[in-house]
């Protein structure tokens, strides 16, 4: 059973309910993958299919190309390949089988969505850390956003690591769980999602059934 899925951020907007209530969604481009190589335990270690996804690279390099003759595709390669495992019945599935968002998900369905955050470049400890800063009175007049001490004196002569400090935020990546499916739009391959996701516009986001207790 597959239960992942590979797609596009696209933008985040609301919706209104019959009752007047107001969700926020994230609307997520999902083309169809195609299955570019089987994986099997015996052969290579795991079960698992290797699937292409948005199909709109026009170049490839000479590995990628011969890796993807067996799909038959010369005009149009895959700008990500993705491994997704599986067990059962779907690795009976050949190279060149599509596979669709209606195929793995449905309204209603819990979901965790992994992606590249937003790089935020670097920033200070009050908004990196949530540091209260230095006092804004009594002579303090360049303190406000100060880190304060950041250790001791000869002993132990050094800073600990892991301390604490200004620095480079965002860019690296985040999950966001406990989302939902709100829609699934086959003929435009979108898909409506229930909350915000990591990740600007346009970023490659991946897609996991959440597990319910």
């Amino acid at each position: 059973m597959i239960t992942t899925f590979f797609g596009k951020k696209l933008t985040s907007h609301r919706v209104f309910t019959e009752a007047g209530k107001s969700i926020p969604v994230t609307e997520v481009l999902v083309t169809p993958g195609m299955v570019v190589q089987v994986k099997t335990s015996g052969k290579d270690g795991l079960d698992s299919l290797q699937v292409g996804f948005d199909w709109n690279l026009k170049k490839a390099n000479q590995p990628l190309s011969g890796h993807l003759k067996k799909t038959g595709q010369t005009e149009k390669l895959p700008r990500f390949l993705r491994e997704i495992r599986v067990a059962g019945e779907d690795l009976k599935l050949e190279p060149k089988a599509e596979i669709s968002v209606d195929q793995v998900f449905k309204v209603g369905d819990r979901v965790k969505v992994t992606a590249l955050a937003k790089g935020k470049g670097f920033q200070g400890g009050v908004r990196r850390h949530g540091f209260r800063g230095g006092p804004r009175t009594h002579g303090q007049s360049d303190r406000e956003r100060a880190p304060g001490s950041i250790g001791q004196t000869t002993t132990p002569g050094r800073v600990y690591k892991g301390k604490r400090m200004a620095g480079r935020m965002g860019g690296s990546q985040k999950t966001v769980t406990g989302l939902t499916v709100t829609g699934i739009d086959s003929a435009t391959n979108q898909m409506q999602i229930k909350g915000l996701v990591p990740g600007a516009r346009g970023a490659f986001v991946k897609i996991s059934k959440q597990n319910t207790r």
